[in-house]
């Protein structure tokens, strides 16, 4: 076998993609040593999502001074590729659950530092920003990173203010005539891997908001803030996200990032493929492994196994998913390009104890898999 390409998906509370594909290649070496290895771990726009791109398509990292959720001074970070004409985001950098350091509050939290971060890379000439959204601490609708870049958002006194997600329903006004001029030169894609919409019972804050600290009395609070929002936005930007698939991620930054930046909301594993140039890169290959922490009907609506397989299925090459675990009815699967699923999971344990031994199973299981595929001569 000539060339083999790898692009897994993390498995959730385990192993990174990165680490993945380390386990993944150092197995494959072992029965093809001179075969090509293209590795492209799959980013879901959260926590790690840089380093991930930077592996997939090279790169390099910046760090800048830049506003944590409480509007604290960190240090920021993003990646560029491409040259330096793309830059990648990760809204957890600026705003994720572990800069909180356990002080759990969604109706004060910011994602004003996600928009220093976008303007800064404008700033250095990046003619497109991937931003991710996941693992965040936040509700407010991508109001933040919106005033970071420009964009003013009026009280009812006539006063200038950042709102938060207990604020929302403040804003008076919205002056988008503020925002940056290199950032509205920019393409900006959105990475979402959900399609909730922006507020109600499917909403950002009546779904997430719990795990970001807030009780019941708060959820419906800040799902009241978040319809505020959405009717202000529709009025004055004539934009209407409420029921936008994906408006709810990340405390609604999906909506905002459409309603502010004009920007598109793709799956994630579609912008990673599409960066990492997958097209080309797969051509000639013999076999593609991918994988995620579980295999079941909700990946039939595109995350990562069944993006890899769509796009590898136009060009003919056999794809494999080595999972975590398998649920029912995945057997649309095949017919979307995926080859065949095997599980790592090799005894009856719970779930906090196979993942301890989880990274030898993976092991065992691609020594397994390369075995068989090595006495059919690929």
């Amino acid at each position: 076998m000539k060339k083999i390409v790898l692009v897994p998906d993390s498995f959730k509370g385990t192993m990174s993609s990165l680490e993945i594909c380390r386990i993944m290649e150092e197995r494959v070496r072992a029965y093809y040593p001179k075969a090509g290895i293209i590795k492209i771990p799959a980013a879901d726009g959260g926590e790690g999502s840089v380093d991930s791109f930077l592996t997939a398509c090279g790169g390099q990292k910046v760090t800048l001074p830049s506003k944590g959720p409480y509007f604290e001074e960190i240090q920021g970070f993003y990646g560029l590729l491409d040259g330096a004409k793309t830059a990648v985001i990760e809204m957890a950098a600026c705003a994720g659950l572990p800069l909180t350091g356990g002080r759990l509050c969604p109706d004060r939290t910011t994602t004003y530092g996600v928009g220093l971060l976008m303007l800064d890379a404008a700033r250095r000439g990046c003619k497109k920003i991937i931003v991710g959204l996941g693992g965040s601490a936040t509700n407010d609708f991508g109001a933040g990173a919106a005033a970071a870049a420009g964009v003013r958002f009026i009280d009812g006194e006539g006063r200038e203010f950042t709102p938060t997600g207990g604020t929302l329903s403040k804003i008076a006004r919205i002056e988008p005539d503020g925002m940056d001029a290199a950032l509205r030169a920019v393409e900006i894609v959105t990475m979402c891997d959900i399609d909730n919409p922006l507020y109600g019972e499917n909403g950002a804050a009546c779904v997430f908001a719990p795990q970001k600290g807030a009780d019941a009395e708060m959820v419906s609070f800040l799902d009241g803030q978040l319809r505020a929002a959405a009717e202000t936005v529709k009025r004055d930007l004539g934009c209407d996200v409420a029921a936008m698939p994906g408006a709810g991620a990340a405390g609604g930054m999906g909506g905002g990032m459409a309603a502010f930046f004009g920007s598109r909301l793709e799956m994630g594993i579609e912008t990673v493929l599409d960066t990492a140039r997958f097209d080309s890169l797969v051509h000639g290959a013999g076999l593609v492994f991918t994988g995620e922490g579980r295999l079941d009907a909700q990946s039939l609506r595109g995350k990562v196994v069944i993006g890899v397989a769509r796009r590898a299925k136009k060009h003919g090459v056999p794809v494999i998913a080595v999972v975590g675990d398998i649920g029912a009815g995945i057997e649309a699967a095949y017919n979307e390009g995926l080859s065949a699923v095997f599980s790592i999971n090799r005894v009856s344990l719970p779930f906090s104890k196979n993942r301890l031994r989880c990274k030898n199973d993976l092991r065992l299981t691609m020594d397994s898999l390369l075995r068989l595929i090595s006495i059919t001569k690929l």
